[in-house]
């Protein structure tokens, strides 16, 4: 069985392939850009986290 990539919700189809794309493999967290998909980053839940826990904070709004 290959990797499970998921994306969000809000990524849109209508876009192409522009979305950032996640998969769990044992105790790593991988991420990539679905137009790029051969350039994947290792990560950790706990680095996952504390990333997501600024996205929710809304630190990183000013990039978006």
């Amino acid at each position: 069985m290959g990797i499970q990539w998921r994306k969000s919700s809000k990524s849109s189809n209508a876009e192409g392939n522009n979305c950032l794309e996640l998969a769990e493999r044992g105790d790593e967290i991988l991420l990539r850009e679905s137009d790029n998909p051969d350039v994947i980053i290792r990560t950790t839940r706990a680095k996952l986290r504390a990333f997501l826990g600024g996205v929710k904070e809304g630190e990183f709004d000013d990039l978006a």
